[in-house]
């Protein structure tokens, strides 16, 4: 995380196991963090940073000599799924598939093929229609990349790992001028009627967008799981302690009931666990849950 005031990995999984939580995403594998969740059961997606993409993608033996410092020295640690890359953009898109088919066969090879999926994280901005979902389409400059990805997951059986945000959706005008209610869960009826399907929150459209998406460009049967997902609570449009609290508990309370046309639940993971005082002054360092104090931003309940 961007930040240097945070407690220890110790006290932080102390924290994610007081308050609930059964996963938690690292974006990097550090050691540190790694030994504190041996043993606990919590699910983990470590990711292989950006910026080693492209040795990943240049050298079978490159990972596997990742994979082995990395996920074979943690044997302990119940790790669910590798995000080869986050947000990968522009010329290093080049390198994902590479990269996931070597960290892939890694895996197999150290015995842990089918324990832990091979995976990425895809951005926000890779997806061009939100609303209706049954138009859902990426953009064209994401499509070369993004269909062998969905080909690699399709044929692997690991899903595809989005970062959605409807408060970006709602900033941006991404999906046109909605009213803050419908990013919120506060809509107090259908927003967006599409087909036999009504949605009352933007969440589920952009679930749903993503998958039919997906499904634009020939593939089934990879899931989505939203790996990134929140509200900032100061520093910007319609960024409040209030708004991040009512988004927050009512994702928590609705991901397991799905969307309209997925009736079942949906991964989720929320953006961010703390706030990150290294981050651009802003939105960007007012995403977390909690304090580096450890003390709850707002008033949340998660799995207890």
């Amino acid at each position: 995380m961007s930040a240097n005031n945070l407690p220890p990995p110790s006290t932080v999984v102390g924290m994610l196991r007081d308050n609930g939580f059964n996963s938690v995403r690292l974006y990097a594998p550090d050691r540190d963090a790694l030994a504190a969740l041996a043993g606990t059961g919590i699910g983990v997606i470590v990711g292989a940073p950006n910026y080693v993409l492209p040795e990943l993608a240049a050298s079978g033996s490159a990972a596997a000599a990742w994979v082995r410092a990395n996920i074979a020295a943690h044997p302990d640690v119940s790790f669910r799924y590798l995000t080869v890359g986050n947000e990968v953009a522009g010329s290093d898109t080049q390198y994902l598939v590479p990269a996931m088919e070597n960290v892939h066969g890694a895996l197999a090879a150290a015995g842990l093929g089918d324990a832990v999926k091979v995976t990425t994280a895809i951005s926000q901005a890779t997806i061009a229609v939100h609303v209706p979902p049954s138009a859902g389409e990426f953009a064209d400059e994401s499509k070369p990349f993004l269909l062998p990805v969905l080909q690699f997951l399709e044929r692997t059986g690991a899903p595809l790992l989005a970062n959605l945000y409807p408060y970006f959706v709602y900033t941006y005008k991404a999906a046109g001028d909605m009213d803050v209610g419908f990013m919120l869960f506060t809509a107090p009826g259908t927003v967006v009627q599409d087909g036999e399907y009504g949605y009352q929150n933007m969440f589920d459209a952009s679930v749903d967008a993503v998958h039919a998406a997906v499904e634009r460009l020939g593939v089934s049967g990879v899931d989505v799981v939203v790996s990134e997902t929140g509200w900032p609570s100061a520093g910007g449009e319609e960024a409040s302690v209030e708004n991040a609290r009512t988004y927050n508990q009512n994702l928590v309370g609705h991901v397991g009931k799905g969307t309209p046309r997925r009736p079942w639940k949906v991964e989720t993971y929320v953006f961010s666990l703390f706030n990150e005082n290294l981050k651009e002054a802003g939105v960007e360092q007012n995403w977390g849950l909690f304090y580096p104090s450890t003390d709850k931003v707002y008033p949340i309940t998660f799995g207890k």
